[in-house]
C-alpha cells in the first residue's frame, strides 16, 4: 500500500477533524454560554442513518432499562411505492425557552439551568406524571420501579467538565451535535426556519432549541400512523374527578337552598345529613387521587407550585373546599346560626367553583388536542347534575317532597346540557375535517371512538337519555301524584345510571386522548 493511501478509517478521522464532528470524541470543544445564551441540541436528518445507536448509548450512560428512553428515533414515510424513503427524526429533550414540563409541574421538581438545560429533579417528583401530559414532545418518561418521571439532561455533567454528551460521543454519521445559540435571535429570527421538522408539534408551545438541518419537507407520514392504541385508563383519577364534580353540584344546591330560606321563602333547609352526603364523595374520590401517584406519600408535597401550575391549583382549592365542608359538619353539628353559616358555605362554595375549574383546566393542554377544548370545562361542571338528584332523593326520604319538587327542574336542566355537550362531541368527530388542526391526532381519537369504544360511546348515549333525562323526569311525576316510594326508588335507579354514564364518559376521556409527540416513535418505552 502506498504511504499516501489512506485506510477507511484514517479517511473517517481526517474527515471528522476536518468538519469539527463531535461523534467519537470524548471531549467537546466548546465554549459555556454566555449571558443570553444556552446549549442546545443540532439534528442533521440527512446525516442520520436509523440506527438507535443514540438511543441505547443513552441508555447505557444513565443506566435505564430498555423501556426508559430519554433519546428515541422517531421514523417517517415520504414517496410512493416503490420509489419510498425513509427519514429520521432521533429526539431527546429540545431544552425549551418555555417548557410546559417545568410550568405545569406541581412539585417545582423542574429546574431551567443558566445554561438553558432543563433539569429534573428526581428526589422532590411525586410521580404525578403531568409532565408526560404537558409536554408536546413526550420526553418525560414515567420510571414505574421508581415511582418517578425521568428525562434527558444533555449528560450536563459530562458537559461541565468537557465531556461529550453519550449521546453525541455515539452517533456513527455525527447526525447530532452540541451548540451554543443566542436566545434572543433563535426566537426573533432562527426558530421559525431551523427549529422545525415535518410532523413535529407546533413550536410556539414551548420554544423549543433543538436546530435542525433537513433536505426535505414533503408530505411525510409517520410509520406509525397505521397503529391506534388506547391510552391510559387512570382509574383513580376518573373516580376522583368525576367523586368531586358530584360533590360540588350537590353542596351548590345546599348554597342555593339556604340562600331561598334566608329570604324567607318556605322550603327545606340544608340539614347536618345532607351535608354529610356531599362531603363523602370529595372525602372519597380526593384521596383516590393520590393512587395515581408514583410516590403516594409526597402527595401533600402537589401544592408547592401555586404561581404556575393547575394541578397544584386544583390540590389546593379542593382540599380547602373538603376542609371547608368538614367545618360545616362541625357548625351544622353544634346547630350554629343560620346567617354566620351562610357565610362559611359562600367560601366554601367558591372554593369549590374555582377548584372545579382548576381541574378542567389541568387537561386544557395544546399537547392532548381532544382535551384542549373550552368542552372540557363544561363538561366537568355538568356532572354535578348528579349532585343535585342526590340532595333530591334525601328530600324525599326526609318527606320534603315540595322542595324536592324544586331541584329536580334545576338536576333536569344541567342533565340536559351534558346531554348537549356530548351530541356536539359526537357531531364533531363524524364531522372532523382534514383541515382541521391537529388533524392527525383527533382522527386518531375519533378513530378509538368508534371502532375500539363503539359499545361504550352507545351506552353513554342510551343512559344519559334514560338516566340523566328520562328517570328524573319521570320522578318529578310521581312526585307531584304523590307516589312518594316509587319516587325514591326511581331516584335511586336515576343515581346509579347516572353515575355509571358518566364513569364511562370519563374513562373515555382519558382512553382516547392522543398526544402530539414524536412522529413515528415505534419504540416509544414508557412515554405516555
Amino acid at each position: 500500500m502506498s504511504t499516501n493511501e489512506q485506510t477507511p478509517l484514517e479517511s473517517f478521522l481526517e474527515h471528522k477533524a476536518d468538519t469539527s464532528m463531535q461523534c467519537g470524541n470524548y471531549s467537546i470543544d466548546i465554549p459555556k454560554p454566555k449571558e443570553g445564551e444556552q446549549y442546545r441540541f443540532h439534528f442533521d436528518a440527512v446525516a442520520c442513518i436509523g440506527c438507535h445507536c443514540c438511543e441505547v448509548a443513552c441508555n447505557e450512560q444513565n443506566g435505564n432499562e430498555a423501556d426508559i428512553k430519554w433519546r428515541r428515533v422517531g421514523e417517517t414515510q415520504s414517496g410512493i411505492f416503490p420509489n419510498v424513503k425513509n427519514h429520521f427524526n432521533s429526539m431527546s429533550c429540545n431544552h425549551c425557552i418555555e417548557p410546559e414540563c417545568l410550568i405545569g409541574c406541581p412539585t417545582n421538581s423542574y429546574i431551567k439551568f443558566d445554561n438553558g438545560i432543563v433539569f429534573h429533579d428526581d428526589d422532590s417528583c411525586i410521580g404525578c406524571q403531568y409532565c408526560t401530559w404537558n409536554c408536546p414532545y413526550e420526553v418525560p418518561v414515567f420510571n414505574a420501579d421508581r415511582g418517578i418521571v425521568t428525562k434527558c439532561h444533555m449528560c450536563h455533567e459530562k458537559l461541565d467538565v468537557g465531556q461529550t454528551p453519550a449521546c453525541v460521543q455515539a452517533c456513527p454519521s455525527g447526525a447530532i451535535a452540541i451548540e451554543i445559540v443566542n436566545v434572543k435571535e433563535w426566537l426573533e429570527v432562527d426558530m421559525a426556519n431551523q427549529g422545525i421538522a415535518p410532523n413535529l408539534p407546533d413550536i410556539d408551545i414551548t420554544k423549543p432549541t433543538t436546530r435542525y438541518t433537513i433536505n426535505e419537507t414533503a408530505d411525510m407520514t409517520p410509520a406509525d400512523a397505521h397503529i391506534i392504541k388506547p391510552n391510559h385508563s387512570e382509574w383513580p383519577l376518573v373516580f376522583m374527578t368525576v367523586l368531586t364534580q358530584i360533590s360540588f353540584g350537590g353542596f351548590a344546591a345546599l348554597v342555593l337552598g339556604e340562600f331561598i330560606n334566608l329570604l324567607g321563602f318556605e322550603l327545606a333547609a340544608p340539614s347536618l345529613w345532607m351535608i354529610i352526603a356531599v362531603f363523602l364523595p370529595a372525602a372519597i374520590g380526593l384521596p383516590l387521587s393520590a393512587l395515581h401517584l408514583g410516590r403516594p406519600i409526597l402527595a401533600y408535597t402537589a401544592m408547592k407550585n401555586i404561581k404556575t401550575s393547575w394541578l397544584s391549583r386544583e390540590a389546593l382549592a379542593l382540599g380547602l373546599y373538603a376542609g371547608g365542608l368538614t367545618l360545616l359538619i362541625a357548625l351544622f353539628f353544634f346547630e350554629v346560626s343560620q346567617g354566620f353559616r351562610f357565610i362559611i358555605e359562600l367560601g366554601v362554595l367558591a372554593l369549590g367553583t374555582y377548584g372545579i375549574y382548576a381541574q378542567s383546566m389541568i387537561y386544557r393542554i395544546k399537547a392532548r388536542p381532544s382535551w384542549n377544548k373550552k368542552e372540557t370545562t363544561k363538561i366537568f361542571f355538568y356532572v354535578s347534575y348528579i349532585g343535585l338528584l342526590l340532595i333530591s332523593l334525601i328530600l324525599v326520604l326526609n318527606e320534603q317532597f315540595t322542595t324536592a319538587g324544586v331541584v329536580l327542574p334545576f338536576a333536569l336542566f344541567i342533565a340536559y346540557f351534558q346531554y348537549e355537550e356530548f351530541k356536539k362531541q359526537k357531531d364533531f368527530y363524524v364531522n372532523l375535517d382534514e383541515k382541521t388542526k391537529n388533524f392527525y391526532q383527533l382522527n386518531k381519537t375519533k378513530i378509538l371512538y368508534e371502532t375500539h369504544f363503539d359499545k361504550h360511546t352507545d351506552f353513554r348515549a342510551r343512559s344519559l337519555y334514560v338516566g340523566a333525562l328520562g328517570l328524573p323526569l319521570f320522578a318529578m311525576l310521581l312526585l307531584a301524584s304523590g307516589n312518594y316510594s316509587t319516587t325514591v326508588l326511581v331516584l335511586t335507579l336515576s343515581l346509579i345510571i347516572s353515575f355509571s354514564s358518566e364513569i364511562v364518559s370519563r374513562l373515555l376521556f382519558y382512553k382516547t386522548a392522543v398526544a402530539q409527540g414524536l412522529a413515528g416513535n415505534f419504540f416509544a418505552g414508557n412515554q405516555r
